[in-house]
């Protein structure tokens, strides 16, 4: 793989560390900001709904630069949301600080794949996809757990310098490392945006919701799950969230790997083994030792997904695929928070916690219903009509 795909896994690894941070330094700030904790959680959310909006805004902004130029702009616009959030005096600052930080997420991520797929041949996509999202797992397994941390030991706003600084490396990383190629730059705006008129774009884009949407309907509740229903105590379930983290770095390279070889059938295998993973732990989850397990796995077909998923909506807008890849971007969040709604609705109407896999595996048969329909629609129409001859 080409050295430039390192700059865009440190970025994505920075990127990912600033997202998922605040979720373990929430005391500290409500404490220092003299706010409710959930008022505190929702920095949260102002992040992920400054990603599903502002991504596409800040597409739209670059939709005439070279992709190696917005991906300057975009970690510039990241750095400073960090510094902002380090030097916030007030919730509000803060909160303001978080959104502009997430309107770099989804652009970088949309456009650096795009990019990524752009470095390698055509065989070798997905799994340069991959590894550019190896970044955001790791964030997950080591960033999260360091920043969580040192923002304990010396105060939430020394995790934010921290990040800042990592930014200021990726920043770096990019302009050294991602060469010039003008020529294959964006074709405008207006190209990028009738590119929106093709069904297949908007299909790949319901798979993302639907497809990592389920996986959110249990993560968002993963703690009481494996406190309550599992029986770990809260360390345990710091140590298990980590093995979930490493299972979703080997999942993401495996599907890469599986996406290079036959896309759309890998997809639909994975998805297959996301829903029997989590009808699974409905049962598992009550068993320390395989609830383990069971996360662990959870986690690799989880992730499998990511590379499949974002590959989709680039080979289908390939003719302009910045706006569309950074939609999917906001799609995976656009997921996450209905993913967490489900989980709470199931809930409400009285459902156990045990019960929300159920809920997660249904979900992703959905998504393998979405992704079928869109595999049949690839099929050249003389097959199509071969096969409806011969059932009739």
């Amino acid at each position: 793989m080409p050295i430039p795909l390192l700059a865009l896994a440190i970025s994505a690894f920075a990127i990912g560390t600033t997202e998922f941070v605040i979720m373990g330094l929430l005391p500290e700030v409500a404490k220092d900001l003299s706010v409710s904790l959930p008022s505190a959680g929702l920095l949260v959310s102002g992040y992920a709904l400054g990603v599903a909006v502002g991504a596409p805004l800040l597409a739209v902004v670059t939709s005439k630069m070279p992709r190696k130029l917005a991906l300057q702009l975009l970690m510039g616009v990241f750095i400073v949301g960090n510094v902002l959030c380090a030097i916030a005096s007030d919730y509000s600052v803060l909160m303001i600080a978080r959104v502009v930080t997430s309107f770099a997420h989804g652009s970088f991520f949309g456009i650096g794949a795009v990019v990524a797929a752009s470095l390698v041949p055509q065989e070798k996509r997905a799994s340069a996809i991959a590894l550019m999202f190896t970044g955001l797992t790791l964030a997950n397994v080591l960033g999260v757990p360091f920043g969580t941390f040192i923002g304990q030991q010396f105060g939430w706003r020394v995790a934010f310098w921290i990040v800042a600084a990592f930014g200021v490396l990726s920043f770096l990383g990019v302009t050294a490392l991602v060469p010039n190629r003008h020529d294959t730059g964006p074709a405008g705006l207006g190209h990028e945006v009738r590119v929106l008129k093709e069904p297949q774009v908007w299909l790949a884009l319901a798979m993302t919701v639907l497809g990592f949407g389920g996986v959110f309907v249990v993560f968002t509740y993963i703690t009481p799950i494996l406190e309550q229903v599992s029986g770990f105590t809260p360390h345990g379930v710091t140590l298990i969230l980590v093995l979930f983290g490493v299972g979703l770095t080997v999942g993401n390279m495996i599907g890469g790997k599986l996406a290079d070889r036959s896309l759309m059938p890998s997809l639909m295998g994975i998805l297959i083994a996301l829903a029997v993973v989590m009808a699974m732990f409905a049962h598992t989850s009550h068993s320390r030792i395989a609830a383990a397990a069971t996360v662990f796995v959870w986690g690799i077909a989880a992730f499998a997904t990511v590379p499949p998923l974002q590959m989709r909506v680039v080979e289908k807008a390939k003719a302009a695929p910045n706006l569309a890849s950074t939609l999917n971007i906001g799609a995976f969040n656009v997921g996450n928070a209905g993913g967490a709604w489900l989980g709470g609705l199931a809930i409400g109407h009285g459902y156990g916690l045990d019960a929300l896999p159920y809920v997660a595996a249904i979900v992703a048969l959905v998504a393998l219903a979405v992704t079928s329909i869109a595999a049949r629609m690839d099929a050249p129409a003389p097959v199509v009509a071969r096969e409806v001859r011969e059932r009739a």
